[in-house]
This record gives structure tokens, sequence and C-alpha cells, in this order.
């Protein structure tokens, strides 16, 4: 099978063309250093199946981030068939000198000109053939968000893929041209293929950026813009979520009730009251997540993320981090593992360990189920927005808290760069495969730990088997009680205290958790809680499960990034000290208040 690599620098468009080609679900992102890993897919081109890999964005081959390494290994290891580089034409004077680096070491490429259609807008003109004569290789302007110049670039990319790639192992051994040459072949190029305006037109990014990085102004903006985004998840997602809890609830009384009838009673139970009200429960979130990942993919798309991380980047200077360190912890809005292996784009080590002490403060899609429930449940429709964005401030307040604590332990003097593109507005498409890709990542996460974890609660919460189901006298029960001196303080009561434990391996097993150790369901659920606990008690116990250990595969990220098994115990142990800390805090706080 022929293997094609897709190289050039961050937030070229590599993804959105990987994507585009393959129909697959690599993660797309308007802002540098998104992609992290191998991203691989298949398609067919010429009657022959071919494989595209997705490598990371770089800025330079020879230089030592770990980005930057994984692709010089890759190719030194994997000699691909062909190279596709892709460029972005709005930056082709700053772009070449990586094209002219790979073009030193004799490897089959065709060269695509992405964003041409911007290009365009911005007055630049580029002949694509004449700097194909000169840099003797195949040069296509294309668009790879709508489509545009595809077909010319597969015929290039079939044409290609025909001739065998020269060996390379020892070129990569060598030392390349001295930079000054390629200087030289920059602006031989640059200047008899492509035209630039002596003044480039006011585009809407600038207009825009006058607003929203203003010095005043862009702090209260981009907070404005979070808090109408939760918003518009609870407008929009609770009666969605509703309708699928109504349609599991007829599900289980027209069909499986029935079903079950003739089982066991504890079998019976097993199934219902244990794998189907907790799997039901957690499915319902379903919706909700979706609407999450849209809208968090219009402000990554958009360009607006890089925007933020400018923003804070005075801030998280002070804290040191820096913007990027911001940027991944936005990120962890969707899941903490990709924003613990986004780190890879810092070279400094301390600065990679620093972000990755806070980054799992990040509220993630499976803390935000959780909350969404338990706001549900105990505030009103026009509180629950309010009393979920405060849950974010608190990430925020946390992780900064952490880094100001731990600074002098990871102290960094790398600068920060960041790359601010243009606004653009994520196609349907671009939409519709990201939430694709986050549901099924959900779904896969659901089906090796939510039924497992559902099953074990039900276990505990049944056994032994003298004693009454949900009682002090079971497993469950016993644990409970054993860690009810730790939890009471924090206004924690017996049964949240199991849904805690089982939350270590994943926050979202939490839920599910509930359902089973209740016996109940949706609003059902919902309703007993209401009874149970006051707001105090389940602001407190949200407190806690924003903070304190995160799952299981968070942990394995933070021992495979960091390679370093103290840091990776520190970590743990100091998010489970400052959980109860902080919930002790307001928990006390409040009942001297007298709510």
């Amino acid at each position: 099978m022929k293997r094609i690599a897709l190289l050039g620098m961050p937030n070229t468009g590599k993804s959105t063309l990987f994507n585009r080609l393959t129909g697959g679900a690599a993660r797309v992102g308007n802002w540098p250093g998104i992609t992290v890993e191998l991203l691989t897919g298949k398609i067919l081109l010429g009657g022959d199946m071919a494989e595209i890999i997705d490598l990371p964005g770089i800025y330079d081959i020879h230089g030592f981030s770990e980005d930057e390494q994984v692709v010089r290994h890759f190719l030194h290891d994997n000699v691909p068939d062909l190279a596709v580089v892709v460029l972005n034409a709005t930056q082709i004077e700053r772009q070449l000198s990586l094209l002219l680096q790979l073009k030193q070491l004799n490897l089959n490429m065709v060269v695509l000109l992405n964003m041409a259609d911007e290009a365009k807008k911005l007055g630049i003109t580029i002949d694509g053939d004449k700097m194909g004569q000169l840099l003797g290789m195949p040069i296509h302007l294309i668009s790879a968000k709508y489509g545009q110049g595809q077909p010319e670039a597969m015929s290039a990319i079939v044409k290609a893929l025909r001739y065998p790639t020269p060996g390379m192992a020892e070129a990569l051994r060598t030392q390349l041209e001295e930079d000054a040459h390629i200087e030289h072949e920059m602006a031989r190029v640059f200047s008899n293929a492509v035209q630039v305006p002596t003044r480039l037109s006011d585009s809407l990014t600038d207009k825009l950026d006058a607003v929203m990085l203003h010095p005043w102004l862009g702090l209260p903006i981009f907070f404005g813009i979070m808090f109408l985004l939760f918003q518009a998840i609870f407008l929009f997602g609770q009666p969605l979520q509703i309708g699928v809890a109504e349609i599991f609830s007829w599900l289980r009384d027209t069909l499986f009730a029935p079903a079950c009838a003739g089982l066991p009673a504890w079998l019976s139970g097993l199934v219902l009251d244990g794998i189907y009200n907790g799997v039901a429960t957690v499915a319902a979130f379903v919706p909700i997540i979706i609407l999450f990942f849209l809208f968090m993919a219009i402000v990554e798309d958009t360009g607006y993320l890089s925007r933020a991380a400018f923003l804070m980047d005075a801030l998280m200077a002070r804290m040191g981090l820096d913007g990027r360190s911001f940027v991944m912890l936005l990120m962890g809005f969707g899941c903490n593992v990709p924003a613990l292996m986004g780190t890879r784009v810092m070279r400094s080590r301390s600065l990679r360990l620093l972000s990755m002490l806070v980054i799992p403060f990040s509220l993630c899609s499976a803390r935000l189920q959780v909350f969404v429930f338990i706001t549900a449940a105990l505030f009103s429709a026009k509180a629950a927005p309010v009393v979920l964005f405060s849950l974010y401030l608190f990430s925020f307040a946390v992780a900064i808290l952490t880094a100001l604590l731990f600074k002098r332990q990871f102290a960094n003097n790398e600068p920060f760069v960041l790359e601010l593109p243009p606004y653009r507005f994520p196609t349907g498409r671009q939409m519709l495969l990201r939430g694709w890709h986050e549901v099924t990542h959900f779904l896969r996460r659901a089906s090796k730990f939510i039924i497992a974890g559902v099953v074990l609660v039900w276990l505990l919460t049944n056994l032994p088997p003298s004693a009454a189901p949900a009682s002090a006298d079971t497993f469950a029960g016993m644990i409970g009680a054993w860690l009810h001196p730790v939890f009471a303080p924090i206004g924690i009561n017996e049964q949240l205290t199991i849904a805690l434990i089982f939350g270590f391996v994943a926050k979202e097993i939490v839920v599910g958790s509930l359902a089973v150790i209740y016996g109940l369901s949706g609003d059902a659920l919902g309703n007993a809680l209401g009874q149970q606990l006051d707001w105090v008690q389940a602001y407190s116990f949200m407190l806690f499960t924003l903070i304190y250990t995160p799952c299981l595969s968070t942990i394995a990220t933070l021992r495979s990034e960091s390679k370093n098994n103290g840091f990776t115990l520190m970590a743990l142990v100091w998010s489970l000290v400052l959980a109860w800390l902080v919930s002790f805090v307001f928990y006390q706080s409040a009942r001297a208040l007298g709510y």
C-alpha cells in the first residue's frame, strides 16, 4: 500500500484536507498545535488503496520540539511514497522556508497552496505554474475548506505516486544547506512567482480584532461569549435531554420490563435497575454533549481561540505559564487527554509540566454531565446556567492558584509566539464531523467504563444477599459509612460518596452510579436528589467533583506525557487535597452564613 504524508506548518489546513479526503474525524481547529498524533486514513487512488498520514504541524525540520522530532523520526524511519506539503497561501513568504528545507531531502513531493480563496481576497496573486517550474515540483492552489481545486490536486497526487521515492535516510543525517542559501532561494522564488500589493486591504479580521483584542473590552467580551455559550447549551439542550430521557423511560416500561418479568428477581434488578437505569441516565446527556462540542467548535474554528490565548498571555505569564497554556485549558473543556497531549508543542519541559499540572482542572465534558444533571435537579432554569458558569470560573481559579503555588518549581523562560489566523466560519461539514467524532468518542468510553461501573455499583448496593438493597448493611453502605467522617464536613452524604469513588475511573459513571444507588432514573432521580440535598450540599459536591482526582485516562496520559511517576503522584494527591479544602471552605462558610 502506498503511503502519503501530509506535511506543513501549523494552521495551514492539513487536518481539514485530511478530513475532506478520508471522511475521517481528525480534530480540526483554527489555531496552531492542535494535531499532536499521527492520524491516518485510507483512500482509493488510481485504483489502488493509499494510506494518508496527517503529521503534526512544524515550523522547522531542524527544530527540537516534540512535534518536530516526531516528524523527523517519521521521515527517517518510514519513508513515504509521496509527501503532500500544505502551505498557507496567505502567508506564502514565511512558509517557503520549510518547503525548501523539505526539498533538500529529495522527497517525492506535491505542494498544495491552501486558502487560495483568502489570498485572492487579500489581493495576493500566486502563479502556481511558474512557482512549480522554479521549484521543480507540482504546485496547486486549493481551498481545503470548500473543496476548490481538489480534483486537479488529486490528479497530481495520483501521477506523482507512479514515481519511486529516492532513499533519504542518509540525506537526513547530513547537514542541509546553509540558511543563507535557503533565504536566497526564498527571495528568488518569491520575487518571480508571487505578487503582493504594497498594502493589504483592510479585512474583516482587522475590524473584528480592533474590538475583540481591545485592551479593556477584550476579556469581558471573551467571558461574555463563554457565558452565552452555557446559556445556549441549557436553552437548547435541556428539552432534548428531557425528550431522550422520556424515550428511554417509555422503552423500559413497554419493552424491557415485560421482557424481564420472567427472570429471577436478582437478574431482573441487575438488568433494569443496574445496567438499564445507569446507561439510560448517562445516554440522556448525548444531546447536550453534541451541543457543547458544536458551540465550542465554532469558538475554535473561527479563530477566536487564538485570540483568547493572546488576551490571557500577560496574566498567564505572571503564573509561569503562557497563552498556549490557556488554550490547552480551554481545550480541556472537551477532554483533558488531548489537551495534555497538546502540550507537546511547548519546548520547555518546565512549561509543559506546569501546564499539565493545571489542565486536569478544566471542566471536561464528562464533568459537564454531572453538573447539568445536578443543576437541573436543584436549581431553577434561570439560575442553572449561572451556576454552571460559576463552576467554569472556579476551574480557572483553581488552575491559577495551582500555577502560582508551583511556578517556582517549574520555572520557564521560553518565549511565547502565536499566530493569529483570520476569522473563518466553519462549514456545516466540519461541524458534523466534529460532532460525530465527539459522540463516537463518548460512546466508546461508555462501552469501556459506564456499563462495567454501573454493574459494579449495583453489586455493591445489593450484596450481601441478606442485606436490603441500598441499605447501610450492603457493601456500598459499609464503604460509605467508613468514609463518612471524611466527607461529612463538606456536606457529601454516603450515597454521593460512593458515586465519587467510581468517578475516579471515569466521571461519566457518577450520574449512572447515582441512578443505580437510588434505583431511579431521569426526573425521578432528580426529584429524589432535590428532596435529599439543599443547594449548599449540591454545590459542594459539584466543587469536589470539579477538582478532585481526574479519571484513569487522564492519569495514564499524565504519566505517559511527563514520563515521571513522582510528578503524576504529586498531581493526584494535590488535586484530591485541594478539592477537599475548597469544598470545606465553601460548605462551612455557607452554613456559617445561615444557608
